[in-house]
């Protein structure tokens, strides 16, 4: 005991000694606008001490020994800025820095130095601001910091890094539903939100104003309904806003099959009170093809305004235009019934090469979004949100595919064309009343919301026509090169005539849902919706006729819980969640029988662990999931007096279950890696005998894994310099699978992507290699969609 006493003793003296020989260096390092700046590094040239400042922008260094010194302050992207200095015995040393970039310009900084793309938090996932590891679903987050770095020009190439969402279809641009088709936890889905709000398009998305994607998973009828979204989820597009400093950004890329794009990103306050915020994003691409025709050429513009009325009101206003004009992507649809022949893609006798189409073949979509939010804060505990959105998209040309459709071969297919002329409206109206309040120690988090939805859509397209037939197998097959425009517009004359129809439905409901902190660590969330659904019908202009006109209610409840392990590091969650879908009546062949039926039913139970540890270095979200889907119709003979006739019930069934997993890390500066991986067990279990017991086609692959690291240098002579890799394994996808037909299976495959770039302080280039090892693979939802091969591209970035 003497001797640990004697020990101890030394060491203080030592340490008082080593204290009075050195000194302290300490500051605050601000912003351009002198806001404080947070997570800046601060080194001491020649020595291993340095320190990061904190969420005040202050930093203190202890214990350093006096004498000169250069002191450094610095940060990925921006320039170094270093100062002398002389440190006394005793003494400390206050240094300012303050840095030529203003809060928002460093913030984005900030993002790339520490783990980037895990920004989890998002006031839409619960319509309410809730921490990640406060809410008791999954859900995923796609940055546009991911997207920078690894030079996205396509949603459908941003998506790839949400895991368990696969495409299933690439968008046709045809009226209705001619955007892409993802699969998510077994069933199809397509991004029909932005914001938060309904946000429709008849074609693809550009990625130029997007701030992150939302992968939103399971069935969310009770905050999201049922029109615009799936029992898997929904996709839920945020776009960037304007904020308070000038900046900005212009880049350009160019790449492999004619890619050339040009983007433009400008931020502005109006007026020297910053209380009005302009944002513009803007972009043009063209798009070719490695087929022997076909392209995509699109144009964007997306203004935002943010006008700060007063201290409680808030008003911002977003729109989104796009123009684009393009072929179709060539879809092989296989024979529907009878046994297929060939089984799979090598074995079709088929040149993925040759697009069976033209240039000349196009279909224009338009697409308008106008979203407007008005935020006012009622009291310190209430606020009112109140949304508007509007889509208004088009579809006007061409649509065209080719199916095979001989019953003894599969080497003659049928192209068939249809004249699109198409135009859907969609209005969605939400208010919303939040509040964050305590009923005696106990704190809730409520919201209470109305929400209107119309869609409408008007037709005045023409049926499909076959055009040709065209032998697959034979390269000189003169039919091929017969598709212009001019022998389609005769062909179609002679044919058809546009069939002029209006279909329209509207959706009235409300909702609560309430975050109940039992204590600091156990959490409730209860929720609940009823939503209204009238579908108007169909008319039909030329006879006046209105068909399909039906009215239907349905319930929908969300319970959640939630238990952090360690505040705000480690939390247990579960759930069970509801979704619905609305069912319209039949006309029974009996008299007798109940032509109406109630909604589907999907009710899934959750349970997993989130996690953010290390200063959120570290980000993973694990869990496992079961939906069982009720209520589904289906065929059935009924025989009746020695007859038989084919009726509706309403006994079907379907069961969907997996694992999912979900990791972002930031383990040292410089290095982040993304990591994702699901596994869904999808089977129809009441269906018809041919597709019992079988895994629908809409489920997609059953594994997907999708994973990427970069690494960029943070100091030294090739700071700004980094390199990235990556990529997406998807296993084998059985697009047709029943009795009649048999079994078509795409084979699995794994692609992967490589990139490096350089960046720094105001200027950026990048080069990417996209599907690096050159891997023939396959896409496709009843179709085989054949893929793009090796692609080299580049890009310029210049900020402002």
């Amino acid at each position: 005991m003497k001797q640990i006493l004697q020990i101890m003793l030394v060491s203080i003296a030592t340490l008082l000694q080593s204290m009075a020989q050195s000194g302290v260096i300490k500051g605050q390092i601000q912003t351009h606008d002198g806001k404080p700046a947070e997570a800046v590094n601060v080194q001491l040239s020649n020595t291993n001490k340095g320190t990061i400042s904190n969420a005040d922008g202050v930093y203190r260094i202890e214990r350093v020994k006096s004498g000169n010194y250069t002191l450094k302050v610095s940060l990925i992207g921006l320039e170094t800025k270093e100062q002398k200095i002389e440190v006394k015995a005793g003494q400390t040393l206050t240094v300012d820095f303050t840095l030529a970039e203003t809060a928002n310009q460093l913030q984005e900084v900030v993002i790339s130095a520490k783990n980037q793309f895990a920004q989890k938090e998002s006031d839409y996932i619960a319509k309410m601001p809730i921490k990640n590891l406060e809410n008791p679903q999954a859900y995923n987050v796609v940055s546009k910091e991911l997207l920078k770095e690894q030079l996205i020009t396509s949603f459908d190439d941003a998506i790839k890094n949400a895991p368990g969402v696969n495409r299933l279809w690439t968008a046709t641009g045809r009226g209705g539903d001619g955007a892409g088709y993802f699969s998510m936890r077994g069933f199809s889905v397509q991004p029909t939100m932005i914001n938060g709000v309904a946000g429709q398009t008849n074609g693809g998305i550009d990625p130029a104003n997007i701030e992150r994607i939302e992968s939103i998973k399971g069935p969310s009828g009770t905050l999201f309904g049922s029109s615009l979204i799936s029992f898997g989820g929904l996709l839920n597009i945020v776009t960037k806003k304007p904020y308070e400093s000038f900046g900005g950004e212009a880049s350009y890329s160019m790449g492999g099959f004619d890619l050339s794009r040009l983007t433009l990103d400008i931020n502005t306050p109006i007026g020297t009170d910053q209380t009005a915020l302009f944002r513009i994003n803007g972009a043009t691409n063209y798009q070719g093809s490695f087929q022997d025709a076909g392209f995509r050429q699109s144009s964007f513009v997306a203004p935002s305004l943010t006008y700060k009325v007063n201290d409680k009101l808030s008003l911002n206003i977003t729109t989104e235009y796009m123009t684009q004009t393009g072929t179709n992507p060539l879809m092989i649809f296989l024979n529907r019934t009878r046994k297929l022949i060939a089984t799979n893609p090598s074995e079709l006798q088929f040149d993925y090469k040759r697009s069976y189409t033209s240039n000349d073949i196009t279909i224009t979509n338009n697409t308008l979004n106008i979203f407007g939010q008005a935020n006012y804060t009622i009291s310190d505990k209430w606020t009112s949100q109140t949304n508007i959105s509007r889509s208004v998209r088009k579809s006007d040309g061409y649509y065209s595919y080719i199916m095979y459709r001989q019953a003894t071969n599969d080497t003659l297919v049928n192209r068939f064309i249809s004249n699109q002329n198409a135009t859907g409206t969609t209005t969605n109206i939400q208010q919303n009343f939040i509040g964050d309040f305590t009923i005696g120690k106990i704190r809730n988090r409520l919201i209470v919301g109305l929400d209107y939805l119309q869609l409408v859509t008007h037709n005045n397209s023409t049926d499909y026509i076959q055009f040709d037939q065209v032998n697959t197998s034979k390269a000189n097959d003169t039919r091929y090169a017969l598709l212009t425009k001019a022998a389609l517009d005769a062909k179609l004359a002679v044919n058809t005539a546009p069939t002029k129809s209006q279909t329209d439905s509207r959706t009235y409901s409300a909702y609560l849902s309430d975050v109940v902190n039992i204590n600091e660590k156990l959490m409730l969330m209860m929720s609940l919706r009823f939503d209204h659904f009238e579908n108007i019908g169909t008319t039909n202009f030329a006879t006046g006729i209105t068909t399909g006109n039906y009215n239907q209610s349905a319930v929908s409840p969300k319970l959640g819980i939630v238990y952090q392990l360690l505040k705000d590091k480690v939390s247990l969650f579960g759930n069970y969640m509801n979704g619905f879908r609305n069912v319209a009546p039949v006309i029974q062949p009996l008299a007798d029988l109940d032509g109406t039926f109630k909604p589907q039913q999907a009710n899934q139970y959750e349970g997993g662990v989130k996690l953010d540890l290390l200063q959120s270095r570290l980000s993973l979200t694990a869990s496992y999931y079961d939906i069982m889907v009720n209520n589904m119709t289906r065929s059935e003979v009924l025989i009746r007096d020695g007859k038989q006739y084919n009726v509706t019930v309403q006994d079907g069934s379907q069961q969907s279950k997996g694992v999912e997993f979900d990791l972002v890390a930031n383990p040292i500066n410089g290095l982040n890696i993304v990591l994702g991986y699901a596994h869904n067990d999808s089977k129809q279990l009441k269906v018809a005998e041919s597709l019992l017991n079988r895994r629908p086609t809409s489920a997609g692959p059953a594994d997907l894994v999708n994973f990427w690291a970069s690494y960029t240098f943070i100091d030294g002579k090739i700071k700004g310099l980094g390199l990235g890799f990556g990529g997406n394994y998807v296993s084998k996808n059985e697009i047709t699978n029943n009795a009649i037909t048999g079994v078509f299976t795409l084979p699995s495959y794994t692609v992967l992507n490589a990139t490096v770039f350089y960046g720094i302080q105001k200027f950026r280039i990048g080069l990417k290699v996209d599907n690096l090892t050159n891997k023939e693979y396959f896409g496709g939802w009843s179709t085989v969609e054949p893929q793009m091969p090796r692609r080299l591209m580049g890009s310029v970035t210049f900020k402002f």
